[in-house]
């Protein structure tokens, strides 16, 4: 089990960058919203960050224990 892909970007599937890219757009826009705008969040924002947490986790666990591609093999 390699754990560099639980924490190295380049060895992240697509759930898992998906996830991580997901959770810094809101951490962004919630740094803007509340700094740079002033305004309160809208209710449930912090949602956002336990969806991409779960979409992480799905993601980790089929990249541990998911199945190996062959190498060369490409689905276009």
């Amino acid at each position: 089990m390699e754990l560099a892909k639980l924490y190295r970007p380049t060895r992240f599937n697509s759930w898992q960058f998906i996830a991580f890219t997901g959770l810094l757009m809101s951490a962004g826009a919630q740094v803007l919203i509340r700094y740079v705008f002033a305004r309160p969040l809208p209710a449930g924002y912090q949602w956002l960050y336990v969806c991409w947490a779960a979409l992480f986790v799905v993601g980790a666990l089929v990249n541990l224990f998911g199945k190996e591609r062959p190498a060369g093999h490409h689905h276009h």
